[in-house]
């Protein structure tokens, strides 16, 4: 059941299609991730259990081919548990001495596997849709990471007298309001291994943790560099200014 909601992502979270031109969306509200503050971190526990959220729902649909396993060790993850996730995934390679493509287990330098071998399958699995590639969804997006959370927990019953496409289901948060991807998330749908309780709200605020850290893994490096150079530069900037106070303090005006 699981994986036929994921299957189902036809337009995925983000395919424009003819509802974009309905009506424009409401600006999402502050989910107020820490890692969107200037200072802020990515929380490694909530981000491990967005890449559980993604491996179980959204993989079965969405790629995310600028990553690979090994990325994950930045996540705090052992080199044996990657090994252990990447081994899950059958992956296509070769050729082999007989010049013949064969399929392995993952291993932990191979990229995050493909849920479809080329853009017509994806396309034919999904009634012509195909779901984009979530490696760098939360930039690509304005206000990416708000916008990820509040498709995710916006979908509800129509209001009255609104007519809905064939089809369609209606997400307050998406543009028009109404869009071929049904609801993919429902509490306690994944088992975390840490015991939170996989709520619907918890579920995509994981996941779009992970998506934010896998967009700009580098974020936490240059951030801290920022905070480096501005003190630094306060403290040039206050030596800079005791000097010149010294150099000039005997002259007359």
């Amino acid at each position: 059941m699981r994986l036929l909601k994921a299957l189902t992502l036809a337009a995925s979270l983000f395919a424009a299609g003819p509802v974009l031109a309905a009506g424009e969306a409401l600006h999402p509200p502050d989910a107020r991730f820490g890692f969107n503050s200037l200072f802020g971190t990515v929380d490694r526990a909530a981000a491990q259990r967005g890449f559980q959220v993604y491996k179980e729902v959204c993989s079965a649909c969405h790629a995310m081919r600028q990553m690979s396993y090994r990325n994950l060790m930045d996540l705090g993850l052992t080199e044996a548990q990657v090994r252990e996730i990447a081994a899950t995934f059958t992956v296509t390679d070769g050729p082999n001495d007989e010049g013949q493509m064969f399929e392995r287990p993952g291993r932990v330098p191979d990229r995050f596997r493909r849920p479809f071998p080329n853009e017509q399958a994806a396309r034919t699995a999904n009634n012509g849709a195909y779901p984009p590639d979530l490696s760098v969804m939360t930039k690509a997006r304005h206000d990416g990471a708000n916008y990820i959370h509040a498709l995710l927990t916006g979908y509800a019953d129509p209001p009255d007298g609104m007519t809905m496409m064939d089809g369609m289901n209606y997400n307050r948060w998406f543009p028009g309001f109404q869009i071929a991807m049904p609801n993919v998330l429902n509490d306690d749908q994944v088992e975390y291994a840490d015991g939170t309780k996989a709520t619907v709200d918890q579920m995509a605020r994981d996941v779009v943790t992970f998506l934010a850290w896998a967009a700009e893994p580098e974020m936490e490096t240059r951030r801290a560099m920022g905070v480096k150079v501005l003190i630094f530069l306060t403290i040039l900037g206050g030596l800079t200014y005791a000097v010149k106070r010294k150099v000039w303090a005997d002259v007359k005006h």
